[in-house]
Order: structure tokens, then sequence, then C-alpha cells
């Protein structure tokens, strides 16, 4: 095992079926995926949590600078609604580490949550609002503002809870209703550590520690990293997430992505497992 192409990638299915560990150990939690009551979600056995707050800590540092400096909001009640939510701990950790006494979880109080953006931009306080897609559109289409202090940072997901759209679409919304000039977004998993952020456009950006290749649709085993011609090559993504030394460090995800040569990456949707070709003509 001498070139990245050569390691083996562990289809993230398995979380679903196995208690995935590299060693023998008692698990301080166990971090549980998202769904419908009928779906059998994802569990990941997490040996060491100061390690996952070690990872997503310092990532956030590279990307966005000392919690201190930050007012962190948070829209998640699809997450809050249920336990072992790694995203919820990520995120309640930030906001502790913000030390700013406004910092919290704004469940379903959008009122409150305008005055206090309101409250900030005034003050130009440094404020990140990070929320799950649903929730963010229903903020933004009952307030319409603008936002030149403020960083909005979706995390993916409708829930069920509202129709579909492309992210084109929504960043549209986004902007157009909040006033910011981007939007950010944070690319994570239960069954990964660590994280990868997007400033703009859907185009991410890896923590050191981790690494996105994208393996051939017909051909699991065949992994690409990069064209000759630098075009940006699509197809499923794989992560090496070396913060999961305790688990699996290389993961075959089921998610759709284009690489670029600069190692930016974009995700482009989701697969069907019993139709991974037809998946393509949805992706937009």
């Amino acid at each position: 095992m001498n070139t990245i192409e050569k390691i083996p990638f562990l289809p993230i299915q398995f979380f679903k079926t196995h208690a995935v560990k590299t060693t023998d150990f008692e698990e301080e939690i166990v971090f549980e995926s998202s769904g419908t009551s009928q779906a059998v979600k994802s569990n990941h056995f997490v040996k060491n949590i100061s390690l996952y707050k070690k990872s997503f800590c310092r990532a956030f540092e590279l990307f966005y600078g000392p919690e201190d400096d930050w007012c962190i909001l948070a829209l998640l009640p699809s997450y809050l609604e249920r336990k072992n939510a790694s995203l919820v701990m990520m995120t309640d950790e930030l906001i502790k580490r913000t030390l700013h006494p406004l910092s919290g979880f704004y469940l379903n109080d959008h009122e409150k949550l305008y005055q206090l953006l309101l409250h900030n931009e005034i003050l130009k306080q440094p404020t990140l609002l990070i929320g799950v897609t649903f929730a963010l559109l229903d903020f933004a289409e009952k307030y319409k503002m603008q936002l030149k202090h403020t960083v909005i940072m979706e995390t993916g997901g409708m829930k069920g809870r509202r129709e579909e759209i492309t992210r084109e679409e929504l960043y549209k919304k986004l902007e157009e209703r909040l006033g910011v000039t981007a939007v950010h977004a944070e690319y994570g998993m239960t069954e990964l550590l660590s994280q990868a952020y997007s400033r703009r456009d859907g185009l991410f950006k890896c923590a050191p520690w981790m690494k996105v290749v994208l393996r051939d649709e017909d051909d699991p085993l065949q992994i690409n990293m990069f064209s000759k011609d630098k075009k940006p090559i699509t197809g499923l993504i794989n992560i090496i997430d070396l913060a999961n030394i305790y688990s699996c460090a290389f993961i075959a995800t089921d998610d759709i992505g284009r690489l670029h040569h600069t190692g930016y990456f974009e995700v482009l949707g989701r697969s069907d497992a019993t139709d991974l070709r037809g998946c393509n003509l949805l992706v937009v």
C-alpha cells in the first residue's frame, strides 16, 4: 500500500450494519445519523470525544480564525430533536468557545434571532449563522435583511420539510433575502470526525488531515485523483479522514462529487446504489 490508489475504501453502509472499530475499546459516545424512523441509521463508535473536538476546533480555526472572535448562532431544529448528533456536539462546543453571551441555539424563535442579527450588525460583531437548509430558508422567507458582518453557513438537508431545490437556487434565495454576497457551507457526516468548508459556490476545501478522491462509478476500485488536462473530474466521493483512527480512515461515500485540480471539490448529489448511472441524470 504505497499509493493512495491502492487503498481499499470501506463502503459507508457498513456503519449501518457493523460496529466499525480498529481496536477493542469502550466508546465514549455513539454518534447516530439522521433519517426516518423506518430507516436503518449509521452508528459511529467514538473512543475519544476529545479527539473529535480537537479535529473540528482546529479545522474551524484554520478556515475562520479563533472561535472567540465570533458570535455563533445555530438553527438546527431537526438535529436537536434527536440524541447523539455529531453536528450538535460540534456546534455546541464552538458556541461555548466563543465566550459570547449571545451565542447559542435559536430553535424556532425566529423573531429573537432576527433582532439579535440586527443588534450584531449595528455593533459590527462578526457573526456566524449556521443552519440546516430548510430552517435557513424558513427564516429568510420571513425576514429580509442586509447582513454585512454575518456569515450564513448551510449544513445541507431538507429533511423532508420542504421541496428539494438545487444548490444554485438555494444560494440565490438566501443571498437575495439576507443580503450576503456568498453562502458558506459545511460538509461533514456521522461517519467522519473531520469537516470540509466552502466559502462560496459550493466549492469545498478539506482540513489538512482530510482528503477527497473520486472512484469510478462502474469500477469502485478505480481511484481518480486528477485529470491530465487539469479539467474537473466527476465520480463517487471517497474520503480519507485521519481523525478516524479508531474507526475507519478510508470511507467510500454515496455522494457524487466533482474534483478540481486545485483540490477543491463539489458535492453534486446522492447516488442510488441500485442505479448509479441513472442518478447522474438528476445532477445539476
